[in-house]
């Protein structure tokens, strides 16, 4: 019999965090982490207030400022945040919203009639893990100021200066503090970039302009034709089937937006956003307009005679092949499934989203019947190429489980069952195979060796894809599927890391794997499960001394170092010139090495990247080369 002891939990066991102190406790909660992700959330949340500005008819014009000692400044010309005394409270109003969650203009619905922000906690949480935050609002002819310190205010609304009436807006300017933050995270231009630039497009007559003053880098986006634009922004890449479908309607108090466009691509680009927010997981839009799109495209192609009537419907699947869509919804009370917007949940959205759509789609297609009959086209062929495909992988699902005690032929496996403890190394070449098997832990380490370059994945459909050895060897080894059958709950390592030779064909390698997980796999991604190994360019030797330098300037600091001493410098092209006991020691030994975990920050801005690298065009690919050709280092020569 168990006794209940209440004496050591009484009522001094219970903590109230008073104002801001919950988000400085759990500040992952609010911004995502404490990390690069949540740095650059922090910029995103005092953007989106700016944005909602814009959207309401106020603003015009964003500047977001990185200075040189890394404060940024977001400045404006909305009407510039109330400064005038709340009347529940007795305080500013702009103390209010700078420092109290669920405050701000969003929840009555005469402020906003639709919003980013959903929680009214953004700003609030920004001015909570700063060390400082300074608040500059332009209004009625007078300049307002306000300074926060950890989020709380050291100085009053105070009078700082006079303007122009008409000149209005609000300029919020901060440090990250470093009690919050990581230690040497710092704000990346391009992440922001592309984040703005996106923006941007959702906001047509908007201009936004970064400067960065670290690098004295700026860029400005306006951009007219709003999500026309992000979508043929997005195949400016790619071999385009016909111009851009466009569908507007209001639906009761929501405004759906939708661009979509087929290209002879394989792969679909569908990106989704709720009042200008990246809805990275999609949600009930991302739903209604994949159940609507199958839908109508059906129903056209059985009136055209495309399909005959014993024939089965195309799938979502089929339809979407080669696809390039925006999907934009505005809506008064957007609900997310979390503080960082990456799902959106409000269930009148979908029949909305549908209506829309199968509307404007199935006018389109009746007005276009030449660009109608290529879409249907290609879909036939992609359905023809999933029937193949599935063929495929039962080919190698039945192979993998025939071969499931010896697994590929090729794997070196481990001898611990628990997949998180596991880790496998996909290494380039039978030569580093054989040096990793031998240095490698065996009780967690399994080895599986490449023999030659992988099929790029980006010019194949999947039915070619699972015809290739070194694919199916992958597959075979992970054993949770790929494309539409991907389980990660089978899963059998913890870990996937890529370990290639530092030398121009390991780095195509490299890229020929990361296309394959990236456009067939994305959940090893999402769930920071794919890694990338990080062996060192460089033995330098003095003596019975040994250095290992991974960089450029990590070898000229040791030789610097080791100045007027005998050295010699072997520089490693292949993994394979190294021995076991070296590959151990720098690269796979979890005490000394290093390992990049592969992320993606921008979904959009990555499937882009990987079509201009790996997609048939040549001429952006040969623009990129060109642009960036003076940044190569380490260059096969």
């Amino acid at each position: 019999m168990t006794t209940h002891k209440t004496h050591d939990y009484d009522a001094s066991q219970i903590t109230v965090l008073e104002g801001l102190e919950a988000v400085r406790r759990r500040p992952g909660m609010y911004i995502g982490n404490t990390e690069l992700l949540g740095l650059h959330h922090c910029v995103y949340e005092v953007v989106d207030n700016a944005v909602d500005e814009a959207l309401a008819g106020y603003c015009d014009r964003i500047v977001v400022r990185i200075h040189k000692d890394s404060v940024v400044s977001v400045e404006d010309n909305g009407r510039g945040i109330p400064v005038d005394i709340h009347p529940q409270t007795g305080r500013p109003a702009l103390e209010v919203v700078m420092t109290t969650l669920h405050a701000g203009g969003k929840f009555g619905g005469k402020g906003y009639k639709v919003s980013g922000g959903l929680h009214g906690i953004g700003v609030s949480a920004v001015n909570a893990v700063s060390a400082w935050l300074e608040a500059v609002v332009k209004r009625g002819g007078k300049v307002y100021r306000q300074r926060y310190e950890r989020g709380r205010p050291v100085t009053p609304v105070e009078v700082i200066g006079e303007t122009d009436p008409e000149d209005t807006g609000t300029t919020i300017t901060w440090l990250r503090d470093p009690e919050i933050f990581k230690a040497g995270v710092d704000y990346k231009y391009q992440t922001l970039v592309q984040r703005l630039r996106e923006m941007a497009f959702l906001t047509p007559g908007l201009k936004i302009t970064i400067i960065d003053e670290r690098a004295d880098q700026e860029a400005t986006f306006y951009f007219e034709g709003g999500i026309v634009s992000f979508v043929r922004y997005m195949n400016r890449d790619r071999k385009v089937l016909h111009a851009p479908i466009y569908a507007q309607k209001q639906v009761d108090d929501m405004l759906v937006e939708i661009a979509l466009q087929y290209t002879d691509g394989y792969t679909e680009s569908v990106f989704t956003f709720a009042n200008n927010i990246n809805t990275v997981e999609g949600g009930t839009h991302l739903t209604g307009f994949r159940a609507a799109l199958t839908r109508t495209i059906n129903e056209y192609a059985r009136r055209q005679g495309f399909l005959k009537e014993k024939e089965a419907n195309f799938t979502g699947e089929d339809v979407r092949e080669g696809l390039t869509a925006v999907v934009s919804v505005k809506l008064r009370d957007p609900q997310f499934e979390a503080q960082t917007k990456i799902k959106l949940n409000n269930p009148e959205v979908k029949g909305a989203v549908e209506s829309v759509l199968n509307e404007a789609l199935s006018r389109w297609l009746e007005e276009h019947p030449r660009e109608a009959k290529a879409i249907l086209g290609k879909i036939l062929t992609s359905a023809r190429a999933r029937e193949a495909a599935r063929k495929a992988r039962e080919m190698v699902v039945r192979k993998s489980a025939l071969e499931s005690l010896t697994l590929p032929g090729k794997l070196a496996d481990c001898s611990e069952r628990d997949p998180e403890r596991t880790e496998l190394y996909i290494v380039e070449g039978d030569s580093a195979g054989g040096s990793a098997k031998q240095g490698r832990d065996r009780r967690f380490q399994a080895i599986l060796p490449l023999r030659g370059k992988i099929l790029n994945v980006e010019k194949a459909r999947l039915n070619k894809v699972l015809d290739n050895k070194e694919v199916q060897a992958i597959i075979s080894a992970l054993g949770c599927g790929i494309g539409e059958d991907f389980d990660i709950n089978r899963l059998r390592y913890g870990r996937i890391i890529l370990m290639c030779d530092a030398d121009v064909d390991g780095a195509h390698i490299r890229t020929l794997l990361l296309t394959l997980f990236y456009r067939y796999m994305p959940q090893l991604i999402e769930a920071g499960k794919l890694y990338i190994a990080q062996p060192p360019l460089y033995l330098i030797q003095s003596g019975r001394q040994k250095f290992y330098a991974y960089t450029d300037e990590e070898k000229e600091a040791i030789l610097k170092r080791l100045d007027g001493r005998n050295v010699v410098i072997q520089r490693y092209k292949g993994l394979g010139e190294m021995n076991p006991e070296q590959l151990w020691e720098t690269t796979m030994n979890p005490e000394n090495r290093t390992l990049l975990q592969v992320t993606v920050e921008d979904t959009a801005q990555a499937d882009k990247t990987f079509t201009m690298l790996m997609g048939a065009a040549v001429p952006p690919r040969k623009r990129f080369i060109q642009a960036h050709a003076k940044q190569v280092r380490n260059l096969d020569v």
